[in-house]
């Protein structure tokens, strides 16, 4: 039990270390998206100014074309990562009705943005994953530091103490029949 509570404990660690890396991670591409995401707020704003809501709802998206999501898993710990990322290249848009420069700059702004969110959702589900097993784990340290170890000890110097009565009893007895022998 013990040999599992360092191992378990040693797993916290290298939980927490792969935690402390994705969230590394997901800084960087975080900060890494902030650029093209103001754009495309931005681009957006200017769709809508010029279309409002409703003129802009009306224009057609690109098509999927060859684009699709494609996620790896690799196991850590017995915990899936995920890494994603969108492979291919859109179709382009079927003729809108009311064209405009502003719509084509919004549908550009946004469509670069699906990689990066999507490797930024693999990581993010990889997080939730961690913290999970990171507490399961812990809560499974603990039980085995404050209640199962030390009631084996507790137990095993209970053994112990029999055992001493059952050496001093046999040495008792021993020396009773050595002295009654004649």
């Amino acid at each position: 039990m013990r040999e599992g509570c360092a191992f378990l404990d040693e797993k916290c660690l290298l939980l927490a270390g792969r935690m402390l890396a994705e969230l590394r991670a997901r800084d960087a591409l975080a900060l890494a998206i902030a650029g093209p995401l103001a754009r495309a707020t931005a681009a957006l704003a200017g769709a809508l100014g010029r279309h409002g809501l409703v003129g802009l709802q009306a224009q057609p998206p690109l098509g999927p074309g060859t684009r699709r999501l494609v996620a790896r898993s690799r196991p850590l710990l017995g915990v899936p990562l995920l890494e994603a990322a969108i492979e291919g290249a859109p179709s382009p848009a079927l003729p809108a009705a009311n064209p405009s420069p502003e719509t084509e700059e919004c549908r550009a702004a946004f469509d670069a943005l699906l990689d990066p969110l999507a490797r930024l959702a693999a990581i993010d589900a990889n997080l939730t994953r961690l913290q999970a097993e990171y507490r399961r784990t812990a809560r499974r340290v603990r039980a085995l530091e404050d209640v199962l170890l030390p009631e084996l000890d507790r137990e095993g110097d209970a053994m112990e103490s029999a055992l001493a009565e059952l050496e001093q009893d046999e040495a008792l007895w021993a020396r009773f029949a050595a002295g009654s022998r004649p």
